[in-house]
């Protein structure tokens, strides 16, 4: 008998929650591949580590970008070596899958992602929208009349929307999220101290100080990368504080696109988001400070879900027992 299972199918990681049994993969959403013969060579974690340090006849592949699909075969053949590794297939029988999107995706990258489901293995997939299942896997209860406001800071998106009686009234999906903050931060380390460094090592810089209000100067890494000048590796303390800087104006546009959301929702609701306040998920919620940099720009209480990198995922395991409820394609 095939287990059913749900999938948040993220621009930086897939994760994969099996119906009784919790999140069971991790894994970064990178396929390696060999240009000459078209060959899988990696996927996931192994192909990560080969990310910027490959030859030339070797690709390391994003094959989602923004939240959607930007190479649909590499994006099959991704999820199939996921599926096919977790064991779900029955012997005569193929899972049921819940797989999540950004909100304002077209219906033809909504189509694309159902497809790629379908060919890896699926035998009904059902569409969710990613705040949605992110607030359902933060605990809010959103199914009832009362507004929930979820902020789902992923690594291609961050989706912010205002749900209640278990659908989304209002919301909006910026494609400003974890991959744009790693290209702010090697820009700024290329400007600042001319120095030019890895997406690898960006969000290095990212995970281990990454700040956006009241950063502490004395908390600082050591990167190593390429003179601008010479070409020559060179090695530069960056602080905290710094990151903050480089971080700022994709902070602001966040925080914009929740103000444009907070305006269009209707005023009952209004009225309990600021009883209730808002959600942060997703690995940008993971940033220093960026719940106190939210609440006093927004003037709304804003709290972090427990587990924000898996909200998605635990989200998709509570939606999997009413599977017959969602959008089927």
């Amino acid at each position: 008998m095939a287990k059913d299972i749900g999938i948040d199918l993220g621009t930086a990681n897939v994760l994969i929650n099996v119906k009784g049994k919790g999140i069971v993969l991790n894994e970064p959403s990178v396929v390696a591949i060999d240009t000459h013969t078209g060959k899988v060579l990696a996927v996931g974690t192994e192909a990560y580590k080969m990310v910027g340090r490959t030859p030339g006849n070797i690709r390391s592949i994003r094959p989602l970008k923004d939240g959607v699909i930007a190479d649909f075969d590499i994006t099959e053949a991704m999820l199939e070596y996921f599926i096919n590794k977790l064991n779900v297939k029955g012997v005569f029988s193929k899972p049921n899958i819940l797989i999540c999107a950004p909100t304002n995706i077209t219906d033809i990258e909504q189509k694309a992602i159902i497809q790629a489901a379908e060919k890896s293995g699926g035998r009904h997939v059902y569409l969710e929208f990613e705040p949605k299942v992110a607030a359902v896997g933060a605990g809010l209860d959103i199914f009832q009349p009362q507004g929930n406001m979820v902020i789902d800071i992923g690594g291609g998106t961050s989706d912010i929307a205002v749900l209640s009686l278990g659908e989304i009234v209002t919301s909006r999906s910026l494609r400003l999220a974890g991959d744009k903050m790693d290209a702010s931060i090697a820009a700024y380390v290329k400007n600042k101290h001319k120095l030019i460094i890895g997406e690898h090592t960006a969000e290095q810089i990212k995970i281990k100080i990454g700040a956006v209000y009241e950063a502490d100067e004395k908390e600082t890494i050591e990167v190593r990368g390429r003179d601008i000048a010479t070409g020559l590796p060179r090695e530069v303390s960056v602080t905290s504080v710094e990151v903050a800087e480089a971080l700022h104006e994709t902070m602001m546009a966040i925080i914009e696109g929740a103000k444009g959301v907070l305006e269009k929702t209707p005023p009952e609701l209004s009225a309990d988001i600021i009883d209730r306040g808002i959600m942060l998920t997703g690995g940008g919620a993971l940033l220093k400070g960026i719940s106190q940099l939210f609440a006093a720009e927004l003037k709304v209480p804003v709290l972090l879900a427990d587990d924000p990198l898996d909200a998605v995922a635990l989200g998709t395991g509570v939606l999997l027992d009413n599977i017959e409820h969602h959008r089927q394609y």
